[in-house]
């Protein structure tokens, strides 16, 4: 409840009773939640970046129950579960009291609620899908008026949030997940200088729906010609991938589509 007695609502996306693959290791339910200011081009839920569908915490939370059976966590994802902060702690508080872990999987973008949930002790894991420069741009032009700046200055506290917990061992598992394309590949010698001794997931990126980057005067006709090309984009392969992770001399984890995720040791470059 919400100090006035109302009950809280999420705006929801969606619900997997039991997945595989959203936790490494773990089998857990996952609750998506409506929304998110970025518009990426390789968003794999587009479909509930917008629009409007509010249920209460409580219908969410008989969810997670009936999972329970065969779920050990619950991951909340989207959109972007961050930007709804209110009905995050509430689910958050409830998979806990059912003794489950909880992930979260953001872009970073609301620092405030990553504090807020590590400082109650409601997350075990948290992955953070950073966006480069190059798709930083992806939320000009949006309604939230946000840019990329805004965006590149929260997801880095977002981050120093997060690292520190996982440093002082309140955060069992963090991450940082970039998604790879040629377009962003040279941003990953920095982003690996910035964040150090954090797990990197190198994932393989596919182009889903085009975006518009800042300085396009003629938003309309830059999307038509995008979406008119995109089939034209063929994901990294594997091999493609490897090879920019042995110019990052650290350990990586790999994650594509053929082969699910792999650890990438490539030590004695070093």
């Amino acid at each position: 409840m919400i100090p006035n007695g109302d009950a809280i609502r999420l705006n929801f996306g969606g619900f997997l009773p039991l997945s595989t693959v959203d936790w490494r290791g773990r089998s857990v339910c996952t609750v998506f939640f409506r929304g998110c200011p970025l518009r990426c081009s390789y968003c794999q839920n587009a479909a509930i970046l917008t629009g409007e569908d509010l249920r209460d915490t409580e219908e969410i939370i008989d969810l997670i129950k009936g999972s329970k059976i065969a779920a050990n966590g619950v991951v909340f994802s989207g959109g972007e579960p961050t930007m709804q902060k209110d009905a995050l702690l509430v689910l958050a508080r409830a998979a806990k009291d059912l003794g489950l872990v909880v992930g979260i999987q953001t872009n970073g973008l609301f620092p405030g609620t990553l504090d807020a949930l590590i400082r109650e002790r409601l997350s075990d894991r948290i992955a953070i899908d950073y966006k480069t420069q190059w798709e930083g741009f992806s939320c000009a032009g949006n309604s939230a008026g946000l840019s990329s700046a805004n965006y590149r200055k929260n997801v880095r506290q977002s981050v120093e949030i997060a690292a520190g917990a996982f440093r002082e061992k309140r955060l069992p598992e963090f991450e940082i997940v970039v998604t790879v394309f040629y377009e962003n590949a040279k941003y990953l010698q920095e982003i690996s200088r910035m964040f150090g001794d954090i797990p990197l997931v190198l994932q393989q990126g596919e182009h889903k729906i085009p975006m518009v980057p800042g300085g396009v005067t003629n938003a309309s006709a830059y999307l038509a010609e995008k979406q008119a090309g995109l089939g034209q984009y063929t994901p990294l392969s594997l091999a493609e991938i490897k090879t920019i992770a042995d110019g990052l001399k650290r350990d990586v984890r790999i994650r594509t589509r053929e082969i699910g995720e792999i650890v990438y040791n490539r030590r004695y470059l070093l």
